[in-house]
């Protein structure tokens, strides 16, 4: 997904950032899973939002019991819809695929 400048808002790199830190819970935790530093983590996230004009995380700062980073309303729409979007386009490059090799081996 890009701007009308041809910028990257959202990518395969972004959304699984976004899908880990719903599943743990944490953006250290899901950049430490995803083997990615905080700091990028971070300002990926906050390019996201400033591109799209929405919040996607809701983060508590830590403290004794550590911080805690969850998906807003909005991040928990644009993750799912993102996947969907894939799988979509994973169904229709199967489907071309199965269409071409019917065809080369009707051409046979």
């Amino acid at each position: 997904m890009v701007t009308g400048q041809g910028e990257g808002i959202i990518g395969e790199g972004k959304w699984l950032l976004l899908k880990t830190i719903k599943e743990k819970g944490s953006l250290m935790a899901a950049s430490k899973e995803l083997n990615i530093s905080y700091r990028k983590a971070w300002g990926d996230i906050r390019k996201t939002e400033q591109l799209l004009g929405i919040p996607l995380l809701d983060k508590t700062r830590g403290g004794k019991d550590g911080g805690a980073s969850n998906l807003t309303k909005e991040g928990m729409l644009f993750v799912e819809v993102f996947e969907n979007a894939k799988n979509k386009v994973a169904n229709a490059v199967q489907v071309a695929g199965l269409e071409l090799q019917q065809l080369l081996e009707n051409a046979k």
